[in-house]
């Protein structure tokens, strides 16, 4: 995973709270393995779901950091 993949999801979750993100079948690792390092290089971002190689990624809006997932 590159630094731009990574600032790229940092910037689309500044306008929309939850994306989904394919990951490529050339992967180094699974889509999980992937998801979970991407949300560990972004501040308050959530691994919501993975379905198949595609990941579900939340992090509140910054203007409304009220909602919240369990």
């Amino acid at each position: 995973m590159t630094d731009g993949a990574v600032q790229s999801v940092r910037e689309a979750l500044n306008t929309r709270e939850l994306l989904k993100v394919k990951v490529l079948d050339g992967a180094p690792a699974g889509a999980r393995e992937m998801g979970e390092a991407l949300v560990e290089r972004i501040p308050g971002a959530q691994l919501v779901q993975v379905i198949g190689r595609t990941v579900v990624v939340y992090r509140p809006h910054p203007e409304r950091p009220e909602i919240r997932l369990p």
